[in-house]
């Protein structure tokens, strides 16, 4: 591992002088291109320089209590510094094995986020919602921006289905763990005997793909327009400004219709339609590597039930790693930085297992 960081110093020392020679910037490809991998390389190293630091104190008082110092004092002080460095050294050199783990591609990548209501019907509907308003407030925690790309309300405030955009810095990274079936426990508000029911809705994050990373050829697309449906004024039902694209290969189907322009409503569909067909490929892709889908904490199975919220006993349970927290208000109120904490945590010990066992 050492001689493999050791390599990889160099290169960051090379690229930082690729980065301060004058005239860096003319080629601003190039220039994006060296930034991104010095940024890559910088959390490793700067690890690496503390193991370093870690591992000199180690030496150092190895010396000293192998040189037969007789000063008792001085002794005790040295197998001190030797104990906490040597432990300090098993600290950094397994943070340093989960930084050279592969880094998933996607990772910096921004996501589409589909929520869906599944069983239980209005009140699957307004937990959809709620869902909904839970991302939404943990994305602005983390200063991301998002949009609604397609949205189906029902009458009582839910959503039948609604699907949004997260662009920041490390979207993919964070909500990837989201995907799955998520089931919640509580009493509806259309309950008027006190009964808890128990409700799901699906949830799909997709990496938000670009049409060039796809190839689409507009030969295959089939493009409607039609008058949009469902509250929005005389001039949305007025005017054929939704959109419904077709993929006839696949056979996906997007619809849009939450804008007046029929060219952002085509402009939002095509957003999607791209997403859905990238995560296509990428769900194929780990269906040919069966080993590689043991590593993953439910990012690929969408009927996985991964996680129950229980309102009566504020209780939040993910399933996948067994853990629990009893602080379901704050969670819903997007404080979920602690749970998708403890999923990058598990996802990570799995892939150090797997290569252990390689």
């Amino acid at each position: 591992m050492i001689d493999k960081i050791k390599l990889m110093e160099n290169r960051y020392n090379e690229v930082g002088m690729k980065l301060s020679e004058p005239g860096a910037a003319d080629d601003p490809n190039v220039f994006a291109e060296l930034m991104k991998e010095y940024k890559n390389l910088t959390p490793i190293i700067e690890k690496y320089k503390e193991y370093q630091e870690a591992e000199k104190s180690f030496s150092d008082a190895k010396e000293i209590l192998e040189s037969g110092e007789q000063d008792k004092e001085l002794k005790e002080m040295a197998q001190l510094e030797y104990d906490e460095s040597k432990e300090l050294m098993d600290e950094l050199a397994e943070q340093l094995k989960i930084l050279l783990l592969p880094k998933d591609p996607n990772d910096d990548k921004n996501v589409i986020i589909e929520i869906r209501g599944g069983a239980g019907g209005e009140e699957a509907a307004l937990f959809a919602n709620s869902l909904y308003r839970m991302y939404s407030m943990y994305a602005e925690s983390k200063g991301w921006k998002q949009e609604v790309l397609s949205a189906h309300p029902t009458e009582l405030g839910g959503y039948k289905e609604i699907c949004f955009s997260v662009e920041g810095n490390g979207a993919y990274s964070r909500l990837k763990y989201e995907s799955g079936v998520h089931r919640v426990q509580r009493v509806p508000e259309t309950e008027s005997q006190g009964r808890i029911h128990t409700s799901t809705v699906t949830v799909a994050v997709l990496v938000e793909a670009e049409e060039v990373e796809l190839k689409i050829d507009p030969s295959e697309l089939k493009i409607d327009v039609f008058r949009a449906s469902g509250a929005g004024g005389q001039h949305i039902n007025k005017t054929e400004s939704a959109v419904r694209i077709t993929h006839i290969p696949t056979g996906t189907v997007v619809e849009c219709q939450d804008e007046r322009s029929q060219f952002k409503n085509k402009d939002k569909a095509m957003k999607i339609l791209c997403s859905r067909l990238y995560d296509r490929l990428l769900q194929e892709q780990n269906d040919k590597i069966a080993s590689e889908r043991s590593t993953q904490v439910g990012t690929g199975d969408r009927s996985e039930r991964i996680r129950t919220y229980n309102f009566p006993q504020g209780r939040l349970t993910d399933h996948r790693i067994n853990y629990t927290v009893y602080r379901l208000d704050e969670i819903m109120n997007g404080d979920i930085e602690a749970v998708i904490d403890q999923l990058a945590t598990a996802d990570q010990a799995a892939k150090l297992a797997m290569q252990g066992d390689n």
